[in-house]
């Protein structure tokens, strides 16, 4: 069976965008599970997120206040198909980035992250995978909004895309 993955982050609801475009809704309705890194800025989204979603995984982000903070926790882990999943906001600079996120999360094979709103895949030495798909909402210095998708098969990471959001 193969798994559709869904990966945001920095959606920044409703100060940045008043909702989600139409087509991360669609991809929201495609995916067996969303990722959320963090930085959602309201419960409604949260809510709307948890009604749509198959699965939903998420953390808080920096902007997210203490009701997020309640209800998500800080760091998240799950395993799919074997492939295990660790998913944090923030993880610092780019400078050094992959081994603080090796000491962080020592027992992970992919981590998800957000924060700065740059999309980023890089591998690091040793097998850790690091993705953060940008934000859908606020692209801030990049060209574009995005997004990621990716699948999980036979425990494997499938590709994984990077999707531009369509104005």
């Amino acid at each position: 069976m193969t798994l559709r993955l869904l990966l945001i982050a920095d959606t920044h609801v409703p100060s940045r965008a008043r909702d989600l475009p139409a087509q991360l809704w669609n991809e929201v309705e495609r995916a067996d599970v969303v990722f959320h890194a963090g930085d959602w800025t309201s419960p409604e989204l949260l809510d709307a997120l948890e009604e749509r979603s198959r699965r939903l995984v998420g953390v808080y982000g920096n902007n997210d206040g203490e009701v997020l903070r309640q209800r998500l926790p800080e760091k998240a882990h799950v395993t799919l198909d074997g492939i295990r999943f660790g998913m944090i906001h923030e993880t610092g600079p780019a400078k050094g980035r992959e081994a603080r996120c090796i000491a962080l999360f020592p027992d992970s094979d992919i981590l998800v992250f957000g924060h700065s709103h740059i999309p980023w895949d890089t591998t690091a030495p040793g097998g850790l995978r690091l993705l953060n798909p940008g934000s859908p909402t606020d692209r801030r210095r990049q060209p574009a909004c995005t997004y990621m998708v990716a699948t999980v098969a036979k425990g494997q990471l499938g590709d994984v895309e990077l999707v531009t959001v369509v104005k």
